[in-house]
């Protein structure tokens, strides 16, 4: 694509601009929206219905087969706003992944972190780098960059989680590789896998013995039973008003479960919000449990389990609970920190 030709009433200065263009420089005193007052906001506050996803997915499984080329049977969330970019916001990817009973998903690895929240369904098993880790309702299952990855759904009832990536993010930093794994099938583990064991069977303690420096957290799943009890301890310190709100944390340094994403669980009582005022950076929610009412900038609409709501950079939402109601959420608060994105302009 050739660089764009700007053009002026004075033949002196449209030559020079004609120059411009034929050395493939701009005048930035013509540029418009380089440097906007605000976020444009083009990705679009939006909910996807699980009545809806669900029912497709299911189709999906009927339809499409899982084997080594497509390698996963997901329907990506696609942000009507984004032009068909198949993003939820513009940093964020998310999908719905469905397996069916006996099915494999066939090991790879790539460079985006990526991550599975649990939606329905038991007997899927995620193998984490030959780590055979199980996957139950409200589990947080981290695959971060590199690591190779399969699933093998060894029960007879498909399974159905959310999947959330960095896909966005690390194409616009020309990040993005891939590689294709083994094709064995892995062997489900029994019991808690091995990091598990080590990093996420008491609260506050850790091995005392080094590890290999990585960026992510050596807990690759987190387990929706102590989820729960940790939204519930930290209600009743609270006094029961809520609203309850966790992150999830690399048990070693307390940072982040992955450099690019934050993963947080947030319990409301009936009669509480959530609300979203617009801060620079976007965010997912996922309706694990519960329902309500959700306002997106004036369109208000009715939630329940398994919705998903994208929140991008500099909107306004609110989430009120009709019932005790738990949601899962994702952000790419880590990488706006890091970089000092995270700080409003002094007048909003």
């Amino acid at each position: 694509m050739a660089t764009r030709r700007f053009r002026a009433d004075a033949p002196e200065l449209d030559a020079f601009y004609e120059r411009l263009a034929g050395a493939d420089l701009q005048p930035l005193w013509l540029q418009e929206n380089l440097m906007p007052l605000a976020p444009p906001r083009d990705a679009w506050l939006h909910r996807w219905p699980a009545a809806e996803y669900r029912e497709l997915a299911a189709r999906s499984g009927a339809l499409v087969s899982v084997e080594r080329g497509g390698d996963r049977r997901v329907l990506g969330l696609c942000n009507p706003g984004l032009g068909g970019l198949p993003y939820a916001t513009p940093t964020l990817w998310a999908g719905v992944q469905f397996l069916n009973g006996g099915e494999l998903a066939p090991a790879h690895r790539h460079s985006p972190n990526a991550l599975r929240f649990v939606l329905e369904g038991r007997g899927t098993w995620t193998t984490v780098d030959a780590d055979p880790v199980a996957m139950e309702p409200g589990d947080l299952v981290l695959t971060p960059s590199w690591a190779w990855h399969s699933h093998v759904n060894v029960a007879d009832e498909p399974m159905l989680w959310f999947d959330g990536l960095d896909i966005p993010l690390a194409l616009s930093l020309d990040a993005v590789f891939f590689e294709p794994g083994p094709d064995e099938r892995p062997r489900p583990g029994e019991g808690r896998a091995p990091g598990e064991l080590a990093f996420g069977t008491s609260p506050g303690l850790v091995p005392n013995r080094d590890r290999p420096a990585a960026p992510h957290s050596p807990l690759v799943r987190y387990p929706w039973e102590a989820t729960d009890r940790a939204l519930d301890a930290l209600l009743a310190a609270e006094g029961g008003a809520g609203p309850a709100d966790l992150r999830f944390v690399d048990p070693t340094t307390g940072r982040d479960v992955t450099p690019t994403m934050r993963c947080t669980m947030m319990r409301l009582v009936p009669g509480t919000a959530l609300s979203h005022d617009r801060v620079p950076g976007s965010a997912v929610r996922v309706v694990f449990r519960g329902s309500g009412t959700v306002d997106l900038q004036g369109r208000r609409e009715a939630y329940g389990p398994g919705d998903v709501i994208a929140i991008p950079s500099w909107s306004e939402c609110r989430l009120e609970a009709d019932e005790r109601t738990d949601l899962f959420g994702l952000s790419d608060a880590p990488v706006f920190e890091a970089l000092g994105f995270d700080r409003p302009p002094p007048a909003v």
